[in-house]
């Protein structure tokens, strides 16, 4: 993958696997920050409240790459390392993944839990739906009821997507594009006419 491109998940997951009488449930989900990625760690820690522990790793990217991982109480680098390896291997980005242990009477050893992590974490990305995305851009264009026209096809033609707009004697748009284009197109719309003003857009989609 390269700067622009990345694998990911398409919707969340689940997997298991079961260790002398320990349970490892292994929840995947596609994120897009820390923010989103620590409160669903916090819903699953209040779901299932009774567990022993709740490990995970997570990877943030591909611009600026973030990745972070917890073992929660087990010993150092037995689950939240067979975790973010895991999602390494398969060049999961924007990924978090959580496993949580129920103990069942019997110490498995940092050995037995490393591969405990590991094979609950690589059920639940096998029964995942992966896919390749291209990070998106997003922008506000604001522009003169003339240049309505020429504005939407030229969005259209360089596979823009609006998501909302308005329409009257001053119009905007708000639209999303793939990195690798978004300045080719900005440059087209600026030399549409005067009083385009094109500006990045942090409303979430």
């Amino acid at each position: 993958m390269d700067k622009y491109n990345y694998i990911t998940l398409r919707e969340p997951s689940t997997g298991l696997y079961k260790e002398k009488a320990s349970r490892f449930m292994a929840f995947a989900y596609p994120v897009s920050s820390e923010d989103e990625a620590q409160a669903l760690i916090k819903t699953l820690r209040s779901e299932y409240h009774d567990a022993r522990h709740w490990c995970y790793a997570y990877r943030l990217g591909p611009e600026t790459l973030t990745e972070r991982s917890s073992d929660d109480g087990e010993p150092a680098n037995s689950a939240g390392k067979p975790i973010l390896n895991q999602l390494k291997v398969h060049q999961l980005m924007n990924v978090l993944i959580v496993v949580v242990r129920y103990f069942g009477g019997t110490l498995l050893g940092v050995g037995g839990l490393i591969q405990a992590y590991r094979n609950a974490t690589a059920d639940a990305i096998s029964k995942a739906t992966i896919i390749h995305q291209t990070i998106q851009k997003k922008f506000t264009i604001h522009f003169p009821y003339t240049a309505l026209n020429v504005v939407f096809a030229t969005l259209k033609t360089n596979n823009a997507i609006i998501y909302d707009k308005q329409i009257g004697s001053l119009c905007y748009a708000r639209f999303s594009i793939d990195l690798p284009a978004a300045e080719q197109l900005i440059n087209k719309l600026i030399i549409i006419g005067k009083n385009i003003n094109i500006s990045p857009d942090e409303t979430q989609i």
